[in-house]
């Protein structure tokens, strides 16, 4: 019988934590630690936190590098940075509060919300939907031409390296528009009087839905809850989710944030990403830190019994139910890997949780209904494959 050692370690950790030994406990913690330390020198990052969660608490809690390598300044618990689109599990939990609210429902078609009409114009008989906006299944792609200009890079805020400009360029991100909301920049992307509106902002297959991620369908949900709700997204988050859950240290902004807390990003060790903001803020744009995040993840994991803060139980599990299957798979969606909730993925091997990625940022979020564990991590720099630290959060979270 191969019993996986990280899983072996996890578990003697958390049953002597509570019951036994604190310091035999710290010796196995220890075991989990240099696997992460491996990966950080396999990928060669500067800096990076990892949580582990029961439903009640953290259960492993560690930093490793530089929040910023020049200044010898340590990556810790508290410190702040872009977590890319696991931001998005933000949006299905506020999609979800806004159902609770009575604002639509999930199979609300969105133009009988919206000052403006969004028609496809591969279908334009087809009515859009909001759970077809949840499942990257409303035919919206972005465009990258576009969309890459959602970021708004500071350069005045901290000294960067001019080597991020080329590739940054030659990326897409490019500043180039200068639309003040992204109320406004969805009505020239979508609208057919818009300014940047094109057929190539849509896709259509004759075999049926296509599944095509894209971040500017996800920001649509948040300005259907502003519409319905009557103040912003960022208001809204801070009201239903930020407040509730004593998330003290996280926000949309920089500006709304201590600079000094706030992570240089890193385009490699030695070139430094100015610090940004998105136009399209809601599907990637949240700024938090480790201890923040694991508090809206243990309110995810107790979900389903009852015990959030922040949402009903019958919210997580409409929120965390398979919405495809064999029967109804559309085009470019691997059943094999994994399925999709409300936005979260649903991973075949019984976790629940998202990825993000972004300019000088990775992150990571996750939980096992079935053993009540959980675990994150955020760093950072970009990795093009995070499976070398993937694989020890969900090995650590699962079952023997």
């Amino acid at each position: 019988m191969n019993i996986n050692p990280i899983l072996t370690y996890l578990n003697i950790f958390l049953f002597l934590t509570i019951f036994g030994n604190p310091v035999f406990a710290q010796n196995n913690a220890k075991q989990i630690t240099r696997e992460f330390e491996k990966a950080m020198i396999r990928d060669s990052l500067p800096g990076m936190a990892v949580v582990m969660v029961s439903k009640n608490r953290p259960i492993y809690k560690k930093c490793f590098g530089y929040a910023d390598i020049s200044a010898n300044k340590p990556y810790t618990l508290k410190t702040t940075q872009e977590i890319g689109s696991v931001s998005k599990m933000i949006l299905a939990v506020s999609l979800m509060k806004a159902i609770e609210l009575g604002y639509f429902t999930l199979d609300t078609e969105i133009n009988t919300i919206l000052p403006f009409k969004v028609i496809n114009p591969y279908e334009p008989a087809h009515a859009i939907t909001i759970r077809e906006l949840a499942t990257h299944t409303s035919g919206i792609v972005d465009k990258q031409g576009i969309y890459m200009n959602t970021y708004r890079f500071n350069f005045k805020l901290r000294p960067y390296n001019t080597e991020f400009l080329k590739p940054m360029s030659a990326f897409g991100y490019k500043q180039a528009l200068r639309d003040s909301s992204f109320s406004k920049f969805l009505f020239n992307y979508l609208a057919q009087e818009g300014n940047y509106f094109s057929p190539d902002n849509f896709v259509y297959n004759k075999a049926g839905r296509t599944s095509s991620y894209s971040n500017i369908a996800t920001t649509l949900i948040a300005y259907l809850i502003e519409i319905k709700s009557g103040v912003s997204y960022k208001k809204f988050t801070s009201i239903h989710i930020f407040k509730p859950l004593r998330m003290k240290h996280s926000a949309w902004f920089i500006s709304e944030l201590n600079l000094n807390n706030q992570a240089q990003l890193y385009f490699n060790s030695k070139v430094k990403i100015p610090l940004y903001d998105l136009l399209t803020y809601p599907d990637g744009g949240l700024k938090t830190n480790a201890l923040d995040l694991s508090k809206f993840l243990i309110d995810m994991m107790n979900g389903l019994s009852g015990k959030s803060v922040i949402l009903k139980p019958e919210s997580f599990r409409v929120m965390f139910t398979p919405q495809f299957s064999s029967l109804n798979r559309p085009v470019g969606i691997n059943l094999a890997k994994r399925n999709k909730g409300v936005l979260w993925n649903l991973y075949t091997n019984g976790t629940i949780g998202h990825d993000g990625d972004d300019p000088g940022v990775s992150s990571f979020i996750e939980f096992n209904p079935s053993t009540g564990l959980g675990g994150l991590f955020m760093c950072n720099k970009y990795i093009d494959d995070k499976s070398s630290l993937t694989d020890i959060i969900t090995k650590a979270i699962s079952k023997f």
